[in-house]
């Protein structure tokens, strides 16, 4: 039994379920007489893929073979080993690596790898240059190769399955503990993915919530570095694999997101080094709330125990996303007084300084002046109770204000087209109030002033968010700006009200001519306003 020492050193040096099997290939070619040896798995529909090669380890985890095809799906369907001393490639039954020049070689033996099953889970298949007689013995000695073989996957196997079970039953405490001490829906997020992948060794964690208004799952944590993963798109829920796991209600895994066809996303997967992946849908009493997609670095299958602790983790943080919505909205309720309080203040110095400007022509052109401002103080309330609590997304701003604008200020005369691009950059309260009212003096200024002479034309709003710093343009067709203008000596209130609101946001107000175009723009740093 000493020759069958190397394999079963395999087992302890394996840092994971694929390094074994490399590894129990290589044993083999070192104390078997033959050139090469393959570990071919059972798959779902009693196909084989290929999990080891000595030859050809670009292909594992890719090669797969239907049942019953070549002599390795032969094999795993009969349950019998083959034995071929030379020409084996001319064997009717034999199948080609397609894509690849087989070595060339005389013999091949294939021999079925059994567990617990009478059934063989896979196959154990040698290669030889020359070719190889087969003497009773040598048979008898390459059938118990295979049975040490499968013994060491088997004791592997259950060794990994009771360390996991402690492992995962401790990182399932940690994780559920920990979310459950925050009250902050982001920091539980973070939490959230952080922990996940920390204390079940994943590569990557992420957690999408649904937005149920646009059907649509949107990145809300992800413990990745990279900043091209953080900034995923929002991905609809018919087009993906995380949709699929909501519509159905149970975990779905991906073997490999590198080669699957439905992965949205192939070449981060390949930068990132990510391989098998399980999304398990975030639920409450069977509502989805969003869903928890979890990243290997290596092809390998999910256990039974795993895949049960991340369900019960997932059905505590659905319980813990919702507490905290729960009590985002009890404490906006409880400031809501205090908010209220401080537009009105706005509101009232915005009337001062309407008082103090005399060149209106009459009481209702004032008033309509004074009410668009209120009404985009408002548009902010109005998303804040169908978005996200405390925090409003500037395209939604823009798309409310362009609706009040085109049904209140837009003469009958007049064929303008609106359009609202860019990124959905999220501001919090008192942010998203004073763009609110940038945006609408800087839209009712486009329309009023923009075409006086022209009559038709368009006026964009632009978003974009570049290194923390928020850009909005807003820009129409219409009539060009005089050669010497300056905002900043024009006594047009709205943009004095613009350029103030623009330094109080911490940033800078411009406007010119570009290509025949009149653009207002603001920058201002993201989160400088609390």
């Amino acid at each position: 039994m000493n020759s069958f020492l190397p394999f079963v050193e395999t087992a302890t040096r394996a840092e994971s379920k694929e390094d074994l099997l490399t590894q129990l290939a290589s044993a083999c070619v070192a104390n078997v007489p033959c050139d090469s040896c393959d570990i071919l798995y059972r798959e779902a529909g009693d196909g084989l893929v290929l999990r080891a090669s000595s030859v050809f380890p670009e292909l594992n985890n890719r090669l797969k073979l239907g049942r019953g095809v070549g002599l390795s799906g032969q094999v795993l369907v009969t349950g019998e080993p083959v034995f071929i001393p030379k020409h084996a490639t001319k064997d009717p039954n034999y199948a080609k690596y397609p894509g690849f020049v087989d070595h060339l070689f005389e013999a091949l033996v294939i021999i079925p790898l059994f567990g617990a099953s009478t059934q063989p889970y896979g196959v154990l298949l040698f290669r030889r240059a020359k070719p190889w007689r087969f003497s009773p013995a040598e048979k008898q000695r390459l059938i118990e190769v295979s049975e040490v073989v499968s013994a060491v996957v088997r004791s592997y196997n259950a060794a990994y399955q009771v360390g996991a079970q402690i492992n995962r039953l401790g990182a399932l405490s940690e994780v559920s503990r920990t979310i459950a001490t925050s009250p902050y829906l982001e920091e539980i997020l973070q939490l959230l993915v952080n922990l996940t992948a920390q204390q079940f060794n994943y590569r990557v964690c992420t957690v999408r919530l649904l937005d149920e208004g646009r059907g649509e799952l949107v990145l809300r944590a992800t413990q990745a570095p990279a900043k091209a993963y953080q900034r995923k798109r929002a991905i609809k829920l018919g087009e993906s694999i995380a949709g699929r796991a909501i519509a159905e209600n149970r975990p779905i895994i991906v073997r490999d997101v590198q080669v699957e066809d439905d992965y949205i996303g192939h070449d981060l997967a390949v930068e990132q080094g990510l391989r098998s992946m399980i999304c398990v849908p975030l639920t409450l009493q069977d509502r989805p709330v969003g869903v928890l997609s979890c990243y290997t670095s290596e092809v390998r299958d999910f256990l039974p125990n795993e895949i049960e602790a991340l369900e019960t983790l997932a059905k505590q943080a659905a319980v813990s996303i919702e507490h905290a919505k729960l009590a985002v909205r009890n404490t906006l309720m409880q400031e809501m007084h205090h908010r209220v309080k401080n537009n009105l203040q706005q509101v009232a110095s915005l009337l001062r300084l309407q008082m103090r400007h005399s060149n209106y022509k009459s009481l209702e052109e004032a008033l309509n002046d004074c009410l668009g401002r209120i009404l985009a103080i408002a548009s902010v309330h109005d998303l804040l109770s169908r978005e996200d609590l405390d925090h409003v997304g500037i395209r939604s701003i823009a798309e409310m204000l362009v609706h009040h604008q085109q049904s209140s200020l837009m003469l009958p005369d007049r064929q303008i087209q609106f359009e609202v691009r860019g990124s959905d950059v999220i501001l919090n309260m008192s942010q998203a109030t004073q763009l609110a009212l940038v945006l609408n003096e800087l839209i009712q200024n486009a329309m009023e002033h923009g075409f006086k002479v022209t009559q038709d034309g368009e006026i964009h709003i632009n978003v974009e968010e570049n290194n923390e710093e928020v850009s909005v343009w807003v820009s129409n067709s219409g009539d060009s700006l005089p050669e010497d203008f300056d905002p900043s000596v024009v006594s047009n209130l709205g943009l004095k009200i613009v350029d103030n609101l623009a330094r109080a946001l911490g940033g800078r107000f411009k406007m010119s001519n570009v290509l025949g175009w009149t653009v207002s723009e603001v920058k201002f740093p993201k989160g400088s306003s609390e």
